[in-house]
């Protein structure tokens, strides 16, 4: 976590950092660059506007969180299924890069290369970046057009409530007694 920290603070580009048990010692390893918190309400944040990018160990909750953004995403899985949810991200929606692949159970990276990373991965007018972020957003948008009123999610749970209201009526109708 220092060599992130540092790295962050050495790339040069602007972060707020939740680290819940660590956040009063990252504080100074990230200088003036970043905000460390222990807790924020990560969907706010991400739907801000200056935000360009989310890093993340890619839990299912916070993959959804950065799609429904439009926030393209720098993946660092740790375990379990932060990997294929890593996967989905980077090779099928093509909507992220991978902060640096496992080899042997490694997932160690130095500032430097923490730097780089960063440093790409923000850079604004790269081709590969503009097409990804782009595609972030259309699938950010496709998602607040699936909660509008008559987008898909908003008919699938009236249609849920109605099965399930029918399915209730008809068994107290049925029962004997």
């Amino acid at each position: 976590m220092d060599e992130i920290a540092a790295g962050l603070r050495v790339g040069g580009i602007r972060f707020i950092w939740v680290a819940r048990g660590e956040s009063s010692r990252l504080k100074q390893s990230c200088g003036d660059m970043g905000l460390v918190v222990p807790w924020c309400e990560q969907l706010k944040v991400l739907c801000h506007c200056s935000v360009g990018a989310f890093w993340t160990h890619c839990g299912w909750n916070s993959t959804l969180e950065a799609v429904f953004a439009g926030v393209p995403m720098l993946t660092f899985p740790l375990f379990l299924d932060q990997v294929p949810n890593s996967s989905q991200i980077v090779e099928d929606w093509r909507i992220g890069k991978r902060v640096r692949e496992v080899q042997r159970d490694q997932i160690l990276m130095t500032r430097k290369e923490v730097a780089e990373t960063v440093q790409r991965f923000m850079d604004l007018e790269s081709g590969d970046g503009k097409e990804m972020r782009k595609r972030a957003k259309e699938l950010g948008d496709l998602c607040h057009q699936a909660i509008a009123k008559g987008g898909s999610s908003d008919k699938n749970l009236d249609g849920f409530i109605s099965d399930i209201t029918k399915a209730a009526a008809i068994k107290r109708t049925d029962v004997p007694f």
